[in-house]
């Protein structure tokens, strides 16, 4: 079902300056981050905003009730609540439960990260014996429309933009798939004026010429559109939702399409709608309450997966990382054993389901997690616009990232670890 909704919903001005906006949000919210809040985000959030929960023009409205189950799900999850003898009943049991996903996300499963490291590395054997899957994130442009603070695309950012035409786009797969890489993630800024829906579709359609595996990572779009990439050769869409925290999704998104909480909510299910074979999930780590959004996170796939059985279902585990302009940016409270704790909880969770490191950790993070339960990790990876085919990018980057290894170089770690390097994972007959 498909609806429209034209009405323009906004909040009221806010009568305090910016600088008393900032400190009155501080002593509200316990996981303030004031490394990505600064102030011309606080004197903008003073401005007249649309309700992050309205949808825009031309936006697709599912009939589903997921939104609200996750929602519900992540405000009423208490993990202080739950105990040691929580956590040894959900190690105990061959199927886990969300209430066991729960637990094993808790604090009082920190002192048990060793058996629980163990017994995810038993369910990666499982589903995945030793092998790691390959591939290579490819921005093709970083035009954006959105105001996201803690982004290095966001439309606020005074960073150099770009976009790379037909020629550029065959030079940089080219360059590529001579490095032996078979599956490519394409990615652009959110942008549909500079990158519409089309002109993904074309880049889509060059690497499958290229490469057996093309996944995408761009703005959330309607399921006739997913069904469009589909056909253009696209195999699975990653949308990260960021944070399942409704209100500080509107605190950190200010402007733009990406605003809207429930439309990138609903853009896995629009894309299985869509044909789409996979889908990919995430939080950025550092937002808000880690904790509460690996929860959310980790239920958004277990309730798609109950709805969608036929579909793939993949997670990735970013934290945050220093973009162009703020180098400052950290994730807070997730440290080292907050993220395995998490890549865990996801593998005996879902088992079955792929998860991503990207290049946002250092090498040893990445080689120690692809080791115990993750199993699909990048190489080669370049987050400015032509940094592949050019010694100096066309365009500024995401964010920094923490390992720059060469495929050759993740390929040869990877044998040292007695794990089994895959350059593709499906392809057609």
């Amino acid at each position: 079902m498909t609806k429209t909704n034209t009405s323009s919903i906004t909040e009221p001005v806010a009568s305090t300056s910016a600088a008393d906006r900032t400190t009155q949000t501080q002593k509200a919210d316990a996981f303030f981050n004031d490394s990505i809040y600064n102030e011309e985000a606080a004197a903008f959030s003073n401005q007249q905003l649309t309700d992050h929960m309205a949808y825009a023009d031309g936006m697709e409205v599912l009939d589903s009730t997921l939104l609200e189950e996750v929602l519900q799900a992540r405000n009423s999850y208490d993990y202080a609540a739950y105990s040691e003898a929580d956590v040894r009943q959900a190690l105990s049991h061959q199927q886990r439960s969300p209430k066991d996903f729960a637990a094993l996300l808790s604090p009082a499963a920190l002192p048990l990260l060793e058996d629980i490291a163990r017994q995810a590395q038993q369910e990666r054997q499982r589903y995945f014996g030793n092998s790691v899957t390959f591939f290579t994130p490819l921005y093709i442009a970083n035009y954006c429309e959105n105001y996201c603070i803690y982004c290095g695309f966001n439309s606020h950012n005074r960073i150099h933009r770009a976009r790379l035409n037909r020629e550029q786009l065959i030079r940089e797969m080219e360059a590529i798939a001579q490095t032996g890489m078979q599956e490519i993630l394409i990615l652009t800024g959110e942008s549909r004026k500079m990158s519409d829906v089309y002109y993904i579709g074309e880049a889509c359609k060059l690497a499958r010429q290229y490469f057996k595996v093309v996944g995408v990572e761009i703005y959330p779009v309607n399921s006739d559109e997913y069904a469009y990439l589909h056909q253009c050769g696209v195999d699975y869409v990653t949308v990260f939702q960021e944070t399942y925290n409704s209100d500080k999704y509107a605190q950190l998104h200010l402007a733009g399409a990406k605003r809207v909480f429930p439309y990138r909510f609903y853009a896995q299910e629009r894309a299985l709608r869509g044909g789409m074979r996979g889908v990919g999930l995430a939080a950025l780590l550092g937002l808000d309450d880690f904790r509460k959004d690996a929860f959310a996170t980790g239920l958004h796939a277990y309730l798609l997966q109950k709805k969608y059985p036929h579909g793939e279902f993949a997670f990735s585990c970013p934290r945050l990382r220093p973009i162009i302009n703020n180098d400052k940016i950290k994730p807070l409270d997730v440290h080292a054993r907050q993220l395995l704790q998490v890549v865990c909880a996801y593998r005996l969770f879902l088992p079955f389901a792929s998860i991503t490191v990207s290049s946002r950790e250092c090498a040893r993070v990445r080689d120690n997690l692809m080791l115990i339960c993750a199993n699909k990790i990048s190489a080669g990876v370049n987050t400015g616009i032509g940094g592949h085919s050019h010694k100096q990018e066309l365009g500024d980057e995401q964010f920094a990232i923490d390992d720059n290894r060469s495929l050759e170089e993740i390929y040869a770690a990877m044998e040292r670890l007695k794990l089994q390097p895959v350059m593709a994972e499906y392809v057609y007959v």
